[in-house]
């Protein structure tokens, strides 16, 4: 297994988990593919989601509200060929290069009881880490006998950026975004409403919004939406639009 940058090759490190793709590099990694050649290009793709919010005053459709950045995706190309023109070493069939290529990329690990997480480095850089959602071989080129001589394969890649973090970059516990809670025992509606907005008072707020009859009784195990504070009011009429 070449270092990376020692030929300029695409590679696809393999690790168990996500936390050893994000600290581990090509000793640490389980398994690996060096792409014969380079992609040409690759393609990032960055989603954000919304939800159909109220009408605006003055407006004549729904507002968008943002609710949260899905993960990144990285997506491109591989080239399978055993002709000998890109490399010089011409082989029989592709096939085992494809079988490598999916054992890395898309094999159940009975260990981790799921495939791996990857990370990929280009040269001395590494430009993703994430998970592959998807995997399309197309093949292009036959022998005389219907044998594939050179195949392009299409991996799709999701970040796998976990949970806490994502959530730590979006400052999920800003009071100006939706928020869910579950109840539990115990739990008072002023108490949770302290919680979350540093003020008590928008209780009743919160109850309207969950069509509680009484906010005094909340059942352990019920999840309740806590709306934007910032188009609210304190009297727990809503001013803005409905999440």
């Amino acid at each position: 297994m070449a270092p990376p940058g020692k030929h300029g090759k695409m590679l696809i490190l393999a690790f168990a988990d996500s936390k050893a793709a994000e600290s581990g590099g090509v000793a640490e990694a389980d398994d690996s593919y060096e792409a014969l050649i380079n992609p040409e290009t690759y393609t990032l793709s960055y989603k954000l989601k919304f939800s159909k919010g109220g009408q605006g005053q003055g407006t004549s459709g729904k507002q968008l509200k943002y609710e949260y950045t899905e993960p990144a995706e990285m997506s491109f190309e591989f080239l399978f060929d055993n002709t000998g023109i890109i490399d010089g070493e011409a082989r029989d069939s592709i096939a085992d290069d494809l079988q490598r290529f999916k054992q890395v990329l898309i094999d159940y690990q009975g260990d981790s009881h799921e495939p791996r997480h990857f990370k990929l480095v280009w040269g001395e850089n590494s430009i993703f880490k994430g998970r592959v959602t998807e995997l399309d071989i197309t093949y292009k080129l036959f022998n005389a006998d219907g044998t594939p001589i050179r195949a392009t394969a299409k991996v799709n890649f999701k970040s796998s950026i976990e949970e806490e973090k994502r959530a730590a970059k979006e400052d999920k516990q800003s009071p100006d975004l939706t928020q869910l809670r579950m109840v539990k025992l115990g739990d008072t509606l002023p108490q949770l409403c302290y919680e979350i907005y540093g003020d008590p008072r928008h209780y009743l707020q919160v109850a309207d919004r969950n069509s509680l009859s009484n906010f005094r009784i909340l059942t352990p195990g019920t999840t309740l939406k806590f709306p934007p504070i910032a188009k609210t009011t304190a009297t727990g009429a809503s001013t803005g639009s409905t999440p």
